[in-house]
Formats: C-alpha cells, sequence, structure tokens
C-alpha cells in the first residue's frame, strides 16, 4: 500500500504533490488545511483521504459554508496498513518543542509510523519505534527547502519512507 504523507498546506497544495496524490491508494493530511478546496483536490485525486485538524484550521479562517467539514475534522486518527497502524495528529498542542517525538511516541505506543506537522519542517526520525514523520509543508507557507511530502510504502513485512521537495 503506497500512502502520501502531507501536512501544512494552509489553503495551497502544489501541484506536484497533487500529481503524486493521483499515483497513491490514500492520502493522509496531518492538519492546517486551510481551505476545503485542498481536501476536494485530494480526494478527486486519490479517492481516500484522510485528514486531522491543526491550528489554523479554525472557523474565523475557513469559509463560513465549509463549517460542517471544519467540525468534522478530529484532532487525532489513526489509521491500521499492511504491518502496522499510523498515528496521526498535528503536533501543536505537543510540547515542549525539544521532547516532540518523545511525547508523540508516548502519545501513540501502539504505532508504527506517526505523522505530525505544524513546524513545516520535514522530518524523518527512525531512531526509535513508532518512526516520527514530518511530511514538511505541502502549499506554499514557510517550506524550509521547498514544499514537500513523503511517500509510505507499506506492506505486512516492510515500511519504506520518500521524502520529496519540491521548487515554488
Amino acid at each position: 500500500m503506497r500512502v502520501l504523507l502531507l501536512s501544512d498546506t494552509h489553503g495551497r497544495l502544489h501541484p506536484e504533490i497533487l500529481a503524486l496524490a493521483g499515483r497513491v491508494d490514500r492520502v493522509v493530511h496531518a492538519g492546517d488545511i486551510g481551505h476545503p478546496a485542498v481536501l476536494t483536490a485530494l480526494a478527486a485525486a486519490c479517492g481516500d483521504v484522510i485528514a486531522v485538524s491543526g491550528n489554523n484550521d479554525i472557523p474565523a479562517k475557513w469559509p463560513p459554508e465549509s463549517r460542517a467539514i471544519l467540525d468534522a475534522l478530529p484532532a487525532q486518527a489513526g489509521l491500521e496498513l499492511p504491518g502496522g497502524r499510523l498515528g496521526i495528529e498535528h503536533g501543536h498542542r505537543v510540547n515542549p518543542v525539544a521532547r516532540r517525538h518523545e511525547r508523540l511516541r508516548e502519545r501513540h505506543p501502539d504505532a508504527r509510523l506517526v505523522l505530525y506537522g505544524h513546524s513545516h519542517r520535514q522530518v524523518i526520525d527512525r531512531s526509535a519505534t513508532p518512526w516520527i514523520v514530518n511530511p514538511g509543508a505541502a502549499g506554499r507557507s514557510r517550506t524550509y527547502g521547498g514544499p514537500g511530502c513523503v511517500l509510505l510504502t507499506a506492506t505486512q513485512r516492510r515500511w519504506s519512507l520518500e521524502a520529496f521537495r519540491f521548487t515554488l
């Protein structure tokens, strides 16, 4: 199973990331979506999208007519995949920053991988289980080296990660 991991679109999705979404089995968005059009575009490309809310996914920053979509976004989610569980949250409530990975591991002890966002910085931490992944910002805001995402390939025996960066 191929799963596209992304976060922090803030209402804009890089076109090459959208193209990747059309070639995977599932897309997982770790919050700060910014606009329902992002989820609509991802669903049109992939058909299977899971998303959680971020600290910027609030009524004041979303169109009023999309309130039902916003209200339906959970703060955390989990996804059973071949070979393990993926834990998902935005990460803005996991502090202090210096202990964020440790705390994410504590919060998701049954996961094989925890996906988070918030910092906009792409990180793949395989130093302990669960792995901790921040795919970087998939939009235009504070991309720190270009819009990014991570492709997870999950089989019963093996999980692999491929990081992507694109130019603005």
